[in-house]
């Protein structure tokens, strides 16, 4: 990564005081942290076409979501070893325009669709909901 990948839109570094560039100029919104784990949860759902377990999210009063992995899961590998951060967004492919993705864009739930990116080696989610009337 280079200096000025390190900088906001205006160029200068962030303060330790301040939110994340990407929270204050693009209106990311939090919405979970993803833990990769081996133990079994209680209240584990599983999604098939993925082939993994989620538990914790709805019961999380912060929203940690606690991901287990089948070991053929066609999930990628830094997802299977490394937390992420989700956001929720209005605009999914605005999100992802310029970023590294991992994978494509799914959908885990009806309404529901979600990418992948890599920051600074990391993973990134963004989420985009379905608005209801």
């Amino acid at each position: 990564m280079n200096e000025q990948e390190n900088r906001g839109r205006d160029g200068r570094k962030r303060a330790d005081h301040e939110p994340p560039f990407a929270i204050e100029a693009c209106g990311l919104r939090y919405h979970h942290l993803g833990i990769p784990t081996s133990e079994v949860k209680p209240d584990e759902k599983y999604l098939p076409e993925h082939k993994m377990y989620v538990s914790g999210f709805e019961s999380s009063e912060y929203g940690i979501e606690w991901m287990r992995f089948e070991p053929d899961s066609p999930i990628s590998e830094i997802i299977k070893n490394v937390p992420h951060i989700a956001f929720a967004v209005d605009d999914l492919e605005a999100a992802l325009e310029g970023k590294e993705t991992i994978g494509g864009i799914s959908s885990p739930s009806p309404g529901v669709r979600v990418a992948m990116v890599l920051d600074n080696g990391a993973p990134v989610e963004f989420l985009e909901f379905e608005h209801k009337p």
